[in-house]
């Protein structure tokens, strides 16, 4: 029997409750595991390090746990896909597809926006990777013998930037394309129906949906593509908690209806932005003229809770905005219960290459808004108090963002201005 996406996210990775005799999932929180059978131990280890699953015992945690397992089942269900694979965050689990990938090539293709540490690791080179970045018009020339993978996202962080998933599948052939679907989560949009052999997801957003877990999470129909990744899983240790699983697990039955209502938000927000003087733009795919390739209602089921505004003024005016906020929190990070808003360019994005931000849009004067489940009156009296301040002559608190990398420990320092 088929059921609603909302039943089925309420039910996913529960079927065996009834047989366990208990009605909330259990947590396994242990390090390791007691090995009566050293012979079976062995083999099952031996399983594990190639990528399989458990064959009895799970040995140790770091190779394989029951309660990460069943948020697995239970993201892949959504997803329709036949595997998930669950990291520690969505970077390692971007890391890990990009080692697997390294298995079966040595070139990468990338289309922009992405998130910044994405577009970082990418650019840095530093996974053994020649990676080209790309528009999806020239993806097809750019295409080699090597190429191991293309990777993109949609809606783009943070310009909420559309691509057509099938098409750049079509364009790809045989070339696996792997799909950032962070923004629109498994609720809006189903990536490996359209041709995608991975989807990936930052939990730490949508999924978790509250601010208090980080994870990644890629699911795949492929066997051999979830066999390299729990691989890569296992070689580096990047194993997501079992705690944070749970509550990973825990999300999903909540998250059509997180998904939805804030996408309602969003709607009322953005269409009041988009009439507001002091608003250059407003970038929101359920705005005329922010969906030109038709991609909402045909890919995706709506436009999404995440949107982007330019502001006349530039980051002193985004500054001052942000300072005014009262009820929304300036933070990075999104998807959660709460409204958050930041400033991509002095933040998220802040390591990408200058020239790379400025082709994207991503301006100074550009914030991103996640909106949550507050009311919309609430938050439009907040934003309204906050665009007031933005064009006030007022003291700043400026953002100075040093020319350094992720990868040497940047850090972002205060000064007054």
């Amino acid at each position: 029997m088929h059921h609603a996406f909302s039943t089925r996210a309420v039910h996913a990775g529960r079927k065996d409750l009834h047989r366990l005799g208990v009605h909330a999932p259990p947590i396994d929180l242990s390090s390791t595991y007691p090995i009566p059978d050293l012979s079976e131990a062995a083999a099952s280890l031996a399983a594990m390090a190639e990528g399989r699953p458990p064959l009895g015992n799970p040995v140790y945690a770091r190779l394989h746990n029951p309660t990460t397992a069943r948020f697995e089942q239970g993201l892949a269900e959504l997803e329709g896909a036949g595997e998930a694979v669950a990291f520690a965050s969505g970077m390692a689990a971007v890391s890990a597809c990009l080692l697997a990938a390294r298995q079966r090539g040595d070139h990468v293709l990338a289309i922009r926006p992405l998130y910044g540490g994405t577009d970082h690791l990418l650019a840095s080179e530093l996974l053994g990777l020649q990676v080209d970045f790309v528009s999806p018009d020239e993806l097809a020339a750019a295409l080699r013998p090597t190429t191991a993978l293309v990777i993109l996202e949609t809606p783009g962080n943070p310009t909420l930037d559309l691509v057509d998933i099938a098409a750049v599948v079509e364009i790809a052939g045989q070339v696996p394309v792997l799909v950032d679907s962070t923004f629109a989560t498994p609720v809006l949009q189903q990536p490996l129906a359209l041709g995608a052999r991975l989807v990936l997801h930052s939990g730490t957003k949508y999924l978790g949906g509250h601010g208090d877990v980080l994870a990644g999470v890629v699911a795949t129909d492929d066997p051999a593509w979830a066999d390299s990744l729990r691989a890569v899983r296992v070689a580096t240790g990047a194993v997501l908690h079992p705690l944070a699983a749970f509550l990973l697990h825990r999300g999903l039955a909540t998250l059509p209806l997180r998904v939805r209502a804030s996408q309602a938000g969003a709607e009322i927000l953005a269409g009041r932005l988009a009439r507001h003087p002091l608003v250059e733009r407003v970038r929101f795919p359920g705005l005329p003229g922010e969906d030109p390739l038709g991609i909402v209602g045909r890919q995706m089921a709506g436009p999404g809770a995440m949107l982007a505004f330019e502001l006349s003024g530039g980051r002193d005016a985004a500054t001052r905005l942000m300072a005014a906020l009262r009820l929304i929190t300036p933070a990075v990070s999104l998807g959660s219960v709460d409204s958050l808003i930041q400033h991509p360019a002095g933040l998220t994005h802040q390591v990408v290459d200058a020239a790379a931000k400025a082709s994207s849009g991503i301006s100074e004067g550009l914030l991103r808004l996640s909106v949550g489940l507050e009311d919309p009156e609430d938050l439009w009296e907040d934003l309204a108090r906050g665009l007031e301040a933005s064009q006030a002559a007022a003291p700043l608190v400026r953002f100075e963002a040093p020319h350094s990398s992720l990868l040497t420990g940047s850090r972002m320092r205060l000064a007054r201005g």
